[in-house]
């Protein structure tokens, strides 16, 4: 899809206030609330927005630490890969995964309330997960940025 200059000022406008209304977008983007509402549909339909959510605080919710753990798998079988993917999505502590290239296989993102929580997660989802066969694990000391935005507005460029 081709995004013009209205279509990135609504997805502009939206990273930066996913709750604003039809009628204050339009207004904010130059659009009758119809256009505005219909240029909204079928970027959601085209899969440009994916979802609209609530920014949670995990700290807010008693969870003060944060885990970068580097994971390797035993092979890089596409069997592998599925079966440790589908067990790293029930872990609820685990707030992003990714498959790499380079060192490691995974890095994983985690949650934990403190080091003894993390040591449970570690002890009753990380090292039960199928075909792992190295976990490293970092702490981060403090959050520097964590953006959910992408650059995509002029200001961004």
């Amino acid at each position: 899809m081709q995004l013009d200059r209205i279509d990135i000022a609504i997805l502009d406008t939206l990273q930066r206030e996913g709750r604003i209304s039809n009628a204050a977008l339009a207004d904010r983007v130059g659009l009758s609330q119809s256009a505005c509402s219909r240029r909204l549909d079928n970027l959601e339909k085209e899969g440009v927005i994916a979802g609209y959510h609530a920014r949670l605080s995990n700290i807010a919710l008693g969870h003060r630490m944060t885990a970068i753990v580097h994971i390797s798998l035993s092979g890089q079988f596409e069997k592998t890969l599925s079966d440790f993917e589908a067990a790293v999505k029930r872990c609820p502590n685990v707030l992003s995964c990714h498959l790499m290239s380079g060192e490691y296989d995974y890095i994983l993102r985690i949650a934990a309330k403190d080091l003894q929580d993390y040591e449970r997660i570690h002890r009753d989802w990380l090292t039960a997960m199928p075909h792992v066969t190295k976990i490293n694990s970092s702490f981060a000391l403090r959050e520097v940025i964590d953006r959910t935005m992408t650059g995509i507005g002029p200001e961004m460029n």
